[in-house]
C-alpha cells in the first residue's frame, strides 16, 4: 500500500499507479461530529483539481469534498451511504470514490502524514 497525501481542505488520497482512492481525514471525520447523510457522485463523472463531488452531512453542518486531483470517476464506494462510520482514513472500508487520474503531476504539492500533522497543529 502506497503512504496517505492530504489536501489543506482534509482530504486524503491514496495512489496506485494511475488510479487513486480519495476520502476524507481522521480530523475531518471527528470535527463534522455525528453524520447523517452522505451524497455521492456518479462514476463516469470527469473531476477536475479542487472540484468538489461529494456532500457530507452532520448535525453541525454539510461540507463539501473536494478532488486533490483530476481524473474520471471509475467507482464510488456505495457501502458509505448506509455505514457512515465507515467514513475515515481506514482505505479498505472509508474511501468514497476511486478515481483514474488525468494529471498525475498535481499530486506534487499534497502533504504526506508528517507535514499533515504539522499544519493540523497549526490550526
Amino acid at each position: 500500500m502506497s503512504a496517505l497525501k492530504y489536501t489543506k481542505d482534509h482530504e486524503w488520497i491514496e495512489v496506485t499507479g494511475n488510479k487513486a482512492k480519495i476520502g476524507i481525514s481522521d480530523h475531518a471525520r471527528d470535527a463534522l461530529g455525528d453524520l447523517v447523510f452522505l451524497e455521492l457522485p456518479d462514476t463516469g463523472r470527469t473531476l477536475s483539481k479542487g472540484e468538489d463531488f461529494a456532500v457530507i452531512e452532520s448535525v453541525k453542518a454539510a461540507s463539501e469534498v473536494y478532488s486533490p486531483i483530476s481524473g474520471e470517476i471509475t467507482s464510488v464506494n456505495e457501502s458509505l451511504a448506509d455505514s457512515l462510520d465507515d467514513l475515515k482514513e481506514d482505505t479498505e472500508k472509508g474511501w468514497i470514490i476511486a478515481v483514474e487520474m488525468s494529471n498525475p503531476s498535481e499530486l506534487e504539492g499534497l502533504m504526506d502524514k508528517v507535514a499533515y500533522d504539522l499544519y493540523l497543529g497549526e490550526l
